[in-house]
C-alpha cells in the first residue's frame, strides 16, 4: 500500500476513534467533573507528528456532536495546544512531556463551561476537576497504551 494512503488511513482510524470513544464514554466525557478517555490518545504524537492533526480532528468532530460549538472551538483549541507541545518539549519524560496537554485543558476547559454551560462550581474547583480527569485519562490510561505501543508501534503500525 502507498506509504501516503497508509498514513491517511492511519490518521482516520485515529480520528474515529477519539469519537467512537467519546460517544461510548460520553457520559463521563463531557461535565465539570470528568474523565475523557478519548484524551488517553493525546499521546500518539510521541509516535506519529501527523496524529497531532488527527487527534484534534477527533477532538472537534465529538466536542461538535456531543457538546456544541462552544466546545468545538474552545476545548478543541486547548487539545491543540497541549498536542502541539509535545512537538516541540525535547524531554524523555513522559510525565513532563504530557503536562501541558494537562495543564492547557485544566486552564482553558473550566471557562467553557462556565460561560458556554453555566457551571455555577467555582473557576479553580473546576480546573482542578478536569486537571483530575485529565491526570488519570493521560497519566494513567495513555502511560499503559504508551507503554505498550513503545514496544509495538513499528510492529502495528509500519
Amino acid at each position: 500500500m502507498n506509504f501516503k494512503l497508509k498514513n491517511i488511513l492511519q490518521n482516520a482510524v485515529y480520528s474515529a476513534l477519539y469519537v467512537a470513544l467519546c460517544y461510548v464514554f460520553q457520559p463521563i466525557s463531557f461535565a465539570a467533573i470528568q474523565v475523557r478517555i478519548a484524551e488517553s490518545l493525546c499521546i500518539l504524537p510521541i509516535f506519529d507528528d501527523m496524529a497531532i492533526i488527527s487527534v484534534t480532528i477527533g477532538c472537534f468532530l465529538s466536542n461538535l456532536l456531543f457538546s456544541g460549538i462552544i466546545d468545538a472551538i474552545f476545548g478543541t483549541l486547548a487539545t491543540f495546544i497541549g498536542l502541539l507541545c509535545i512537538k516541540f518539549i525535547k524531554v524523555d519524560n513522559f510525565f513532563l512531556k504530557m503536562l501541558p496537554t494537562i495543564l492547557s485543558n485544566a486552564i482553558i476547559i473550566p471557562f467553557v463551561l462556565r460561560f458556554a454551560f453555566g457551571e455555577t462550581m467555582s473557576l479553580w474547583l473546576l480546573a482542578l476537576s478536569i486537571a483530575a480527569g485529565e491526570i488519570i485519562a493521560i497519566y494513567v490510561l495513555g502511560y499503559i497504551l504508551y507503554k505498550v505501543l513503545s514496544k509495538n508501534y513499528k510492529n502495528i503500525f509500519q
